[in-house]
């Protein structure tokens, strides 16, 4: 793979704030606080109950007032610190000149006498979505562009986004090998010169994610999946121009791109962190042997309990942008597969299959299959059956951060199939399970608005919701049936 020499070296990309909160300090360890008045004992019980409560009170309250004064920062912007998490541990990494500015909800106590104690793995916090956004430690050298192959209306705009980078910008730009050989390419020769300049690269023989400071995606949605796939760890911030069919994921117009690029190389930009799926695939080690005859039953099949996944083998782990979809593949039966939460059986779906997305995929197929639509920033799993052999299984939202497995039924005719984003279709047997979690490597792509304008206008133009005739207004309300004589 080509490379650019005397580039300086990356920056790691900035993970949330998850600073554990500090349990506050009492009244009498601050030299300021005002001294505590006693009160005058009462011959009477009920006014000396009184007395204490409202002095518990005063003190509960002049803790949190202290504890609030304590954390507030104002007019500082935090830059995002290193906790002690393995997947945090990763993200600390020098690679990425890009990072994003957060602000944790700092209430962690409920009442005078109840809070929540810290936790060295993780702290909750609500993030506020207006302070998702982007800055540059240094200004990005590298840009990779990613460009919808088969597609020669795009071949115009890809040859200015990369004269404009090249030319005028001074970045160095990554293509794939497949699209710098284009045949168009290749005999424009006033594109000659820019040609020559451009790295490339071969998915899945070369390795970019270790040098890349900008994606910008010319394209539909598939452009920014395709993204996602490349970057296995850590993601660089994204960037979607709208030049395919769809574009739920591409906010951008190209008609303005050197103004849109030059507004992110500047930096201060909103960003949404499209969280993504950690998928495992674990095959059964004793598929290629006989199974022992105690295990067997009169059917043929493996007993319920043989299903170990600590004894198989991971043979994929990959980073799910949209969803993974498990279906009955070619076979006429319905698929059976049983889904697990956290190590717990929870139900057995009998139909076509189930899809487990994230909030970024409840608009692509589980919307299809009649799941609710889910903002990116909500941190949630999906599980959603498709065309289920009852009408009771609605389906699910489950928290970020559990572990969902599926497997397949013992009772179980056939097998089942199972793909990630469209890609990697494979069979999935008897013993086999997938294991689902949720990523700590999210997907920041940068909003053309915010995050909160992008979506809906992404939801009224791409999907028409909530589209439909206006009602007419009545001329005059006393001409209403409705209205009482």
């Amino acid at each position: 793979m080509e490379k650019a020499t005397g580039s300086p070296s990356p920056r790691p990309l900035g993970a949330p704030d998850r600073r554990a909160v500090r349990p506050s300090a009492s009244p009498d360890q601050h030299s300021d606080s005002p001294p505590e008045h006693k009160e005058r004992p009462s011959k009477s019980p009920r006014r000396r109950r009184e007395g204490k409560r409202s002095q518990r009170r005063g003190v509960g309250h002049e803790q949190l007032l202290l504890e609030m004064e304590r954390r507030r920062l104002p007019g500082q912007q935090e830059h995002a610190e290193a906790s002690g998490s393995p997947c945090d541990a990763a993200e600390s990494s020098p690679r990425r000149r890009a990072h994003f500015l957060h602000g944790p909800y700092p209430a962690t106590h409920f009442g005078p006498k109840a809070c929540i104690l810290p936790n060295p793995t993780s702290v909750m916090h609500i993030q506020d979505p207006a302070s998702q956004r982007l800055t540059w430690n240094k200004p990005p050298v590298n840009v990779l562009v990613i460009r919808k192959v088969r597609d020669e209306s795009l071949v115009e705009p890809f040859k200015q986004l990369c004269s404009f980078l090249v030319e005028e910008k001074q970045m160095m730009v990554y293509v794939e090998r497949r699209v710098a050989d284009d045949a168009s390419l290749s005999k424009d020769e006033a594109f000659g010169s820019i040609r020559n300049q451009l790295c490339t690269f071969r998915e899945g023989y070369d390795d970019i994610s270790d040098c890349i400071d900008l994606i910008i995606c010319l394209g539909g949605d598939g452009t920014l999946l395709y993204a996602s796939s490349l970057f296995q760890g850590s993601v660089p911030p994204v960037m979607a121009f709208h030049l395919g069919s769809l574009g739920f994921l591409t906010p951008f117009k190209f008609e303005s791109y050197k103004i849109e690029v030059a507004k992110v190389f500047e930096g201060n930009a909103a960003i949404t962190l499209r969280s993504r799926l950690k998928v495992k695939v674990v095959k059964d080690m004793l598929q290629t042997a006989e199974p022992p005859p105690p295990l067997q039953e009169h059917n043929g099949l493996l007993p319920h309990g043989h299903t170990n996944s600590e004894a198989g083998k991971v043979t994929l782990q990959l980073q799910v942008l949209n969803e993974v979809v498990v279906d009955r593949g070619p076979s006429s039966y319905l698929s059976n597969v049983d889904l697990y939460l956290d190590g717990r059986l929870i139900t057995s779906v009998q139909g076509d299959g189930l899809i487990v997305s994230t909030p970024t995929g409840s608009t692509a197929y589980a919307a299809a299959a009649g799941a609710s639509m889910i903002h990116p920033n909500v941190p949630a799993i999906m599980v959603t059956p498709i065309c289920p052999h009852s009408l009771s299984f609605r389906p699910i939202v489950v928290p970020a951060g559990v572990e969902l497995m599926i497997t397949l039924s013992p009772d179980a005719r056939n097998a089942a199939w199972v793909s990630f984003d469209g890609r990697r279709r494979q069979e999935i047997r008897h013993g086999d399970c997938i294991k689902i979690t949720t990523s700590c490597y999210p997907v920041p792509s940068i909003c053309c608005h915010d995050l909160v304008y992008d979506w809906f206008e992404s939801l009224a133009q791409c999907l028409h919701w909530n589209v439909r005739k206006r009602q007419a207004r009545l001329a005059d309300i006393s001409d209403s049936s409705d209205t009482e004589s």
